[in-house]
């Protein structure tokens, strides 16, 4: 793949999902949400094997001069995140099409590709204007994925995902126009190293970064995350776990390595904040009685990891990693719980119980996806604590130790809700106000010819992201050296800033710096 594709990756799902729309057949609909996201893996991998010669590649749209253009830029982390999002999104879409979210609307299939082209543009773009926009086209989709799928509080939490995101969005673009009349550019590699610099874009590039972290569901703003995603389907919501939280992820931890070179003295105040998230998601995920709504108080504390492993270290390998392996995993769970709520037309504990006896496959799969979000081997679980645990430990801080402690808490306290978890849809458990009665447990194997079973087609999404997370664990020494490309690209960003700006680099530096 070379780099005047790039901007196709972007404008692809535009076009399919426009095809989708005008299209007599859903069929053609169904054929693209699967065709796209495989694209868009196979692409990260392309690009991955590019970027072992070419560490950088960046091409400029509308052949403005740089600086000027909208660029689409690609390395290891991007790459990295292309194959992440490509793949969790290919089993999330496969998982509605088993569910018949497709056939319930016909312009699922067009809102779901107008959702990937606008991942595929905010993790391709160079620009903080344009991320912006990208972020907006992920958003207008979501609005109407939510209000047709998933049960009788969509309508409710549509109205709170709409409200937070748009203010939230408000305050981006305010902080976007903030970084460009303190510095005089929003091209990220054109500020690189500015925030460093001069307090005053610093404190605007601090504005963005904010925006981000509400939309990734950081406390203290994190209470419309476990609200609205539960309200959606489960597909839905494995598909927004995959994209919008992690893009928001992913643009944090870009601004910070370019822009605040990764300098500590400025992420306390996030480091602070990321270490609150994390204890508080895993403190609330003991306490609910669906299990989606745990997993996604479960989502709140891993945002709050990742966060915690970019301040607290010198390279943000401990946040790469994990943030895949989150991804992951997360999806696996939401997944494996959904073909259960898809047959017995329930997630809450004490109602969907006792599936270890008439599910097997599903409890030995999610038996794995919950060691995965604990850390337990042999799960990409244990890598992703490990890296983070490491990545704390390497700079030999206070804050580092401080950051373990809560890592390891969190863990165990996440530990507590999963057990949880299991016990109430596995084992036999009573119901919410504590009377088991009118909580019967489904008949068992002797029975099932009367009861409804979880087809194995249902299992196919979930399980195969439990095999990626296994293969993580396993294969881990092929995809190390593919994460320390991605951490020396964020390390040192002249090869980011010469592919972005090439010989108006030295110019634009100095237009920056005159700026501030």
């Amino acid at each position: 793949m070379t780099a005047l594709l790039l901007p196709l990756l972007a404008a692809g799902p535009v076009m399919a999902a426009a095809l989708a729309a005008i299209s007599p057949w859903r069929v053609v609909g169904r054929l693209l949400c699967m065709l796209v996201p495989a694209i868009t893996a196979a692409s990260g991998v392309s690009l991955l094997v590019l970027h072992h010669s070419e560490p950088v590649v960046a091409t400029q749209v509308g052949a403005f001069i740089p600086g000027v253009a909208i660029p689409m830029v690609s390395d290891s982390f991007t790459a990295i995140m292309l194959v992440a999002t490509g793949v969790v999104a290919a089993l999330a879409l496969a998982f509605c099409d088993l569910t018949g979210e497709f056939a319930r609307s016909r312009y699922f299939a067009p809102l779901a590709l107008l959702l990937l082209a606008g991942a595929n543009g905010a993790l391709l773009t160079g620009d903080l204007f344009n991320l912006f926009v990208f972020v907006e086209v992920m958003l207008l989709p979501s609005y109407a994925l939510i209000a047709m799928t998933g049960g009788w509080r969509r309508l409710g939490v549509g109205r709170l995902f709409v409200v937070v995101n748009l203010l939230t969005s408000t305050v981006l673009l305010a902080g976007v126009g903030f970084v460009y009349a303190s510095a005089g550019a929003v091209n990220i590699a054109a500020l690189a190293g500015a925030a460093s610099e001069d307090g005053r874009v610093a404190a605007a590039l601090g504005i963005v970064v904010m925006a981000l972290c509400i939309k990734a569901g950081a406390v203290p703003v994190h209470g419309w995350l476990p609200r609205a995603y539960p309200g959606t389907s489960a597909g839905v919501m494995a598909l927004f776990s995959a994209l919008h939280t992690k893009v928001a992820l992913y643009a944090v931890i870009r601004i910070w390595a370019t822009a605040f070179d990764l300098d500590p003295a400025w992420g306390r105040v996030i480091l602070v904040v990321a270490l609150i998230t994390i204890l508080w998601g895993a403190i609330a995920s003991a306490a609910p009685f669906d299990a989606r709504e745990i997993l996604a108080w479960q989502m709140v504390s891993g945002v709050g990891v990742i966060l915690a492993a970019l301040v607290v270290a010198s390279a943000p390998g401990g946040a790469i990693v994990y943030m895949v392996h989150h991804m992951v995993t997360i999806g696996a769970l939401i997944l494996l719980v959904g073909a259960a709520e898809h047959v017995y037309r329930s997630d809450r504990l004490g109602t969907l119980t006792d599936l270890w006896h008439r599910e097997r496959p599903l409890a030995v799969l999610m038996v794995l996806a919950i060691a995965a979000l604990v850390g337990l081997p042999p799960t990409s679980g244990l890598v992703g604590k490990l890296e983070v645990l490491d990545a704390a430990l390497e700079p030999g801080t206070v804050w580092g130790i401080v950051t373990v402690v809560v890592v390891l808490l969190g863990s165990l306290i996440g530990l507590v809700a999963m057990i949880r978890l299991w016990r109430g849809i596995m084992w036999h458990d009573v119901a919410p106000d504590g009377d088991a009665s009118g909580y019967a447990a489904p008949a068992r194997d002797d029975d099932a010819p009367t009861q409804p079973r979880i087809p194995r087609r249902l299992l196919v999404p979930g399980g195969a992201l439990v095999a990626v997370s296994v293969a993580m664990f396993l294969g881990y020494g092929a995809v190390a050296p593919e994460v320390d490309r991605a951490v020396g690209g964020l390390v040192d960003t002249t090869s980011y800033v010469q592919a972005v700006l090439g010989g108006s680099a030295a110019l634009t530096a100095t237009t920056v710096g005159g700026g501030s």
